[in-house]
């Protein structure tokens, strides 16, 4: 109860913005739309976007996100909201205009049937990140983070990432745009809200904290 009061804090202040931050709604139509993708032609599809994001899904470039396990729904969300523009980058926003919804569920599909990245323990002191993980701030009124991406950052079903082995680098930036407000595709500003709270070095530490989780 005490986790639930902590995320509708978070939320409801939120509900005054008019613009929606994303046109996806995850009907229980949409949900079964993404898990029905087709994985050949999601395959197919993914080969070119190895040069960036890996042959098996896994980036060899921090800036460049792993897809690799992402959850198929926050993959294709992340694709409709380039297409849409409610996620602004020029590669991304171009090439998602050339998907179908089908495209972009197939895609989505295959890379949350590949093996998440597996790598090697932070040198990093990560306390601090451990306790925003496991604990929140109750003075901030931050939840803990696994309430929403899971004891092993799994991410949810429904538009909540996978965390777990993603790139350090790409993991801190997104978190800096969500608290400069350069990305604003998050629903009810959730990740704005908190990621405006947190200190620079509670960002490299959580960043660092998830490439590592396994």
């Amino acid at each position: 109860m005490k986790r639930l009061l902590l995320l509708t804090a978070l939320i409801v202040p939120s509900l005054v913005s008019a613009e929606p931050a994303s046109n996806m709604v995850w009907t229980p139509e949409a949900l079964d739309f993404v898990v029905d993708g087709n994985l050949k032609n999601g395959k197919k599809l993914a080969e070119a976007c190895a040069s960036c994001h890996g042959e098996k899904g896994i980036s060899a470039i921090g800036m460049f996100p792993s897809l690799a396990g992402q959850t198929g729904n926050y993959t294709y969300k992340q694709l409709r909201d380039y297409a849409d523009g409610k996620r602004e980058n020029p590669m991304m926003s171009s090439i998602a205009k050339g998907l179908s919804k089908q495209d972009s569920a197939d895609l989505a599909a295959w890379f949350q049937s590949l093996p998440t990245a597996k790598n090697k323990a932070s040198k990093m002191d990560l306390s601090k990140a451990t306790s925003l993980v496991e604990q929140g701030n109750g003075k901030k009124i931050l939840p803990p983070c696994l309430v929403c991406h899971g004891s092993k950052g799994d991410g949810q079903r429904m538009d909540t990432p996978a965390l777990a082995g993603q790139q350090a680098e790409y993991t801190v930036n997104t978190l800096l745009e969500y608290k400069n407000g350069t990305r604003h595709n998050d629903i009810y500003s959730r990740m704005r809200v908190i990621a405006k709270q947190l200190s620079d070095k509670e960002i490299q530490q959580l960043g660092e904290f998830y490439q590592q989780l396994k």
